[in-house]
C-alpha cells in the first residue's frame, strides 16, 4: 500500500503493538482501514512466517542493500554476532520473536491510532508515523477491550474537565 515506505521499529507492548514507519505523507484514518482490509487479505492467505539466523554483519549488508536504513541503524548499535530475521512473503523483518507459524493464527485485531514518534525517541532525528494496534485471540475478547478503550475515554478527565469547565486556559493568568 505505501511502496517507499521504511520500515524502522515494531514492537509489542503492554496493550498490544506498534509499528514506526517512515512515509512520505502522516496516515489518516482512511489509511488505517485500508492497512486492516490488507492485513485481513494476508490472514485469509495463512502465509508462512520464516525464521533466518545470521551473521550481524551479514544483516546489515541484506538491510542496506533494501534501502532499509533504520534496520541497518539497529543493527550497528547490537553487540550480538547474530540476529533473527522473520520472513513472510517478500515482506523481511529484524526480530527476536518467536513468531505463530502462519498467519491464519491471527483470530481477532484492531488497529487503534495514529501519533508521531521521532526515531528512538529524539527530537533531532526523523519524526515517524506510529500505528498502534492490539490482537487478541477471539473476537469477542477484542469488541471487549475496545468497549473498555471506548469507557476510559469517555471517563477522561482532560476532556470532562474541559467540558464541565473545571478548569481552564487564561491570557492573564495561565493553566
Amino acid at each position: 500500500l505505501f511502496p517507499n515506505a521504511k520500515v524502522a521499529i515494531g514492537p509489542a507492548i503492554e496493550n498490544g503493538f506498534y509499528y514506526d514507519f517512515d512515509v512520505e505523507r502522516p496516515f489518516t484514518q482512511d489509511d488505517l482501514e485500508k492497512i486492516e482490509a490488507r492485513m485481513r487479505e494476508i490472514i485469509a492467505s495463512g502465509m508462512d512466517f520464516h525464521r533466518k539466523e545470521l551473521p550481524r554483519e551479514e544483516a546489515i549488508d541484506f538491510f542496506a542493500g533494501r534501502n532499509e536504513k533504520y534496520k541497518v541503524e539497529l543493527l550497528q548499535a547490537l553487540d550480538s554476532p547474530w540476529v533473527s530475521c522473520y520472513s513472510q512473503g517478500d515482506f523481511v523483518d529484524l526480530c527476536r520473536g518467536p513468531h505463530i507459524p502462519d498467519t491464519s493464527y491471527v483470530k481477532a485485531f484492531k488497529l487503534t491510532s495514529v501519533a508521531g514518534a521521532y526515531w528512538r525517541g529524539d527530537e533531532h532525528n526523523p519524526m515517524l508515523q506510529r500505528i498502534y494496534g492490539t490482537a487478541f485471540f477471539d473476537r469477542e475478547a477484542l469488541e471487549k477491550y475496545l468497549h473498555f478503550l471506548e469507557e476510559a475515554l469517555r471517563r477522561d478527565h482532560r476532556r470532562l474537565g474541559r467540558e464541565l469547565d473545571l478548569f481552564s486556559v487564561s491570557d492573564e493568568v495561565g493553566a
